[in-house]
């Protein structure tokens, strides 16, 4: 079964155009070619309550080091991470190289225990133990 959900008049957007697109906090976005202000199209978002897909940890590598230490976390879903951790102490430092690993830089004040990371789809706690020395 179909079900409109929006109809496009011209103050808001006129022919949607090309795919939409779900990004990573699960909102599916699009555009369309013409209409809204000066007739020249607009970006839309659409909430259909589809969340992100949860995140896993899979491994990390080193698996002990002194705060600093950068560590490569490898996983699933791991793209628009919002948080890393380190026994629950926030990584200050850390890049999203893609949607399977994440470097992370061990921060000031973290003691041994497993690494977190949230995503808009969850939040994944590592099996190991990274050791801090």
């Amino acid at each position: 079964m179909l079900t409109t959900v929006h109809s496009f008049d011209l103050t808001d957007g006129d022919n949607p155009y090309a795919a939409l697109l779900q990004a990573t906090d699960g909102n599916l976005y699009g555009s369309t070619a013409g209409g809204g202000t000066s007739d020249w199209g607009t970006v839309f978002k659409l909430d259909a309550g589809l969340k992100g897909i949860p995140p896993s940890i899979l491994s990390f590598f080193p698996r002990f080091g002194r705060v600093r230490t950068v560590v490569v976390i490898n996983g699933k879903n791991l793209e628009g991470a919002t948080s890393v951790t380190f026994d629950g102490v926030n990584a200050k430092r850390f890049t999203v190289e893609s949607s399977t690993q994440i470097r992370a830089t061990v921060p000031e004040g973290a003691k041994t225990g497993k690494i977190g990371v949230t995503t808009p789809g969850g939040t994944a706690t590592s099996e190991g133990t990274f050791r801090v020395f």
